[in-house]
């Protein structure tokens, strides 16, 4: 991000109109749509739901009921939701709190796994009339299914498979960013970055994406920017497509959600958040110290996909969670993925997505 800063500052000070950094792309209408817009670009159905969760917090979850109509590309026809967490930009809403305060913010993905997919899946088996449902996370969607699939068994009675994309349970061997993060004490973090939200999607992130990251020269240093966080696969990304990744991405999360997981670099342990001292600790797990998640636990048949190039999810904590799987149904290893392959990557269809729809089905046989 701060080479993304780096780069908007000169771009504003040598000026746009005579062309320095080369002419623009296109831009795609996408940059400025909203979930439900996307979706309908693309030619699907749309719903969007709000689901209330236990404590308060308001989440955007939007559902793709069946595929394209007079279609001629053969489609799966599945009913597709999209869940959303806590803090980003489609689920900044709470029935107590505002946004602006405080209280809003103190969470992690403790609170995603105890409360937002709970509800999320509670509200899609009652909508849809489904007992069992098939749960598709990447990287933090992962996680938060780890916790929650292993600490409440009648939750993980509805799922019928979890499809995990660079599952993250230990970080003690990431090389991403968090090592940098990681090194600032807890004292200091959110003197340093405040105790409401980290990183909020706003104006500046629609410029750097229609004004610096569309030009054709500065793709390179867009997309490497990128890389730098989840680990390099140049050749994978689909650089015409940089405005809309830069201008959704990222949508925002709580300082204490990134606290905690700088917390778990420096543990290399997969547990819940450090308040700060025992009492605190007592307040909220009734131990004076945070409990650990244990992943074998979790009897929801798994499948797993990771990178041999994730920076975040790295090849050696993802060799650590494999083992503690007591249900892993398949794992493939893609050795040149880095963490974001998994969503955008151009050969991510034959890589993950067709074997992930061909599993389903014949699962539902």
């Amino acid at each position: 991000m701060w080479l993304l800063l780096t780069v908007a500052s000169l771009l504003s000070a040598l000026g746009t109109t005579y062309g320095l950094f080369g002419k623009l792309h296109p831009e795609s209408p996408e940059v400025t749509m909203n979930i439900s817009q996307m979706i309908s670009y693309w030619g699907y159905p749309s719903e969007k739901y709000e689901v209330v969760t236990e404590d308060g917090y308001i989440l955007g979850v939007y559902r793709i009921p069946y595929g394209k109509k007079n279609s001629e590309n053969k489609d799966a026809g599945y009913d597709v939701w999209l869940g959303n967490s806590r803090g980003n930009t489609w689920a900044r809403r709470n029935l107590y709190y505002s946004p602006d305060s405080v209280e809003f913010w103190a969470f992690s993905f403790d609170e995603m796994a105890k409360y937002d997919l709970p509800a999320t899946i509670d509200f899609i088996v009652k909508k849809t009339g489904q007992k069992k449902i098939n749960y598709v996370g990447h990287s933090q969607g992962t996680t938060i299914g780890f916790i929650a699939f292993s600490t409440k068994p009648k939750l993980a009675e509805r799922i019928k498979t979890f499809y995990a994309l660079a599952p993250v349970a230990t970080v003690k061997y990431t090389k991403s960013l968090l090592n940098k993060l990681a090194l600032i004490p807890s004292f200091l973090f959110k003197i340093i970055f405040g105790d409401k939200i980290f990183y909020p999607h706003n104006f500046f992130d629609q410029f750097l994406a229609t004004e610096v990251c569309s030009r054709q020269t500065l793709d390179v240093i867009c997309s490497n920017a990128l890389f730098i966080i989840c680990g390099f696969d140049n050749k994978n990304l689909n650089v015409s497509r940089l405005d809309v990744y830069i201008s959704h991405n990222p949508a925002g999360t709580s300082v204490q959600n990134i606290l905690h997981w700088s917390q778990a670099v420096n543990s290399g342990k997969f547990q819940a958040f450090e308040w700060g001292n025992p009492v605190q600790n007592m307040m909220h797990y009734n131990q004076p110290t945070p409990p650990y998640y244990n992943v074998t636990a979790m009897n929801v048949p798994i499948a797993v996909w990771n990178g041999g190039n994730d920076w975040l999810a790295d090849p050696q904590d993802v060799g650590m969670l494999l083992p503690k799987l007591s249900n892993l149904i398949y794992h493939k290893k893609i050795p040149f993925y880095n963490h974001l392959d998994f969503i955008w990557a151009m050969d991510a269809p034959q890589e993950v997505y067709n074997e992930i729809v061909s599993m389903m089905a014949e699962d539902n046989k």
